[in-house]
């Protein structure tokens, strides 16, 4: 039902200050920031939205990744607020354009032990390398998450099986002038377009849009799509929930490894 209602434009916007700084408490201590939006009843666990940001915001200030009103992704966190939906959003931040599947799995890790999260609810989204990251945490994972929301992105078509049917509706400018929409950088890694032709030759049902008259920058707009809060809150594994404390690089084994090389 959620997926059939309209999500009503935001009127007011939610400050940056307004997201709390943590960091993980493995031995990466990854920065990331968190808000929990108003409305939760009783005990019930809630969704929880993660953003990967993309090159140029990389560091570890754990600000960064907020520029540009996180890339216009904290628009779903406005929607949220302005309906009376209650979730969990976080903006990790990497220290290179690269998202490590690791890294997106030991921010989720952290986050579902501070928040009261549904771990059947978790989605990924992000721009540009975020967007790439996106695709290299569903292949590694595909059981873990319940939707993917990839933008400007790329991905090698290698490895497209196992995240046939994870749910994806993907963005991209078909004018990219970062990331061509076709053929990524020309390269293995390819443009959005061709990652959806090869998934729907699969038999997947990817949502695409595709902006005809943009280029790389298409977020704010992708963002503001009335219809992609209540399409991600739509979407629940089928499966049971992973357990991101066995996962590699996530949990105390990790961080015992970690503190040995450092000796």
């Amino acid at each position: 039902m959620l997926a059939q209602l309209p999500i009503c434009v935001n009127v007011v916007a939610v400050e940056d200050s307004a997201l709390g700084k943590y960091q993980t408490r493995n031995a990466s201590h990854i920065p990331y920031r968190a808000i929990v939006t108003p409305g939760r009843e009783h005990d019930e666990l809630l969704p929880l939205i993660v953003f990967l940001h993309g090159d140029w915001q990389d560091g570890t200030n754990n600000e960064s990744q907020l520029v540009g009103y996180a890339n216009g992704s904290l628009e779903l966190v406005d929607a949220a607020i302005h309906n009376d939906i209650p979730l969990v959003y976080i903006a990790p931040q990497t220290e290179h354009p690269y998202w490590p599947p690791a890294r997106v799995a030991a921010v989720v890790r952290d986050a579902l032990q501070r928040f009261p999260i549904d771990p059947r609810r978790i989605y990924l989204t992000g721009i540009s390398d975020g967007g790439t990251g996106v695709w290299d945490a569903l292949k590694a994972w595909p059981a873990c998450f319940a939707a993917g929301v990839p933008m400007s992105g790329m991905t090698e078509l290698a490895g497209l099986a196992p995240i046939a049917k994870v749910p994806q509706w993907i963005f991209h400018g078909a004018k990219d002038n970062d990331t061509n929409v076709e053929t990524g950088y020309g390269g293995a890694m390819r443009g959005s377009r061709a990652v959806v032709r090869e998934l729907r030759a699969m038999g997947a049902a990817p949502r695409y849009t595709e902006y005809p008259n943009e280029m790389h920058v298409i977020w704010h707009h992708a963002y503001a799509t009335q219809e992609l809060l209540p399409w991600l809150l739509d979407k629940r594994l089928r499966g049971a929930p992973c357990d991101f404390e066995k996962l590699p690089g996530t949990g105390a084994a990790a961080a015992s490894a970690a503190t040995r090389q450092n000796r």
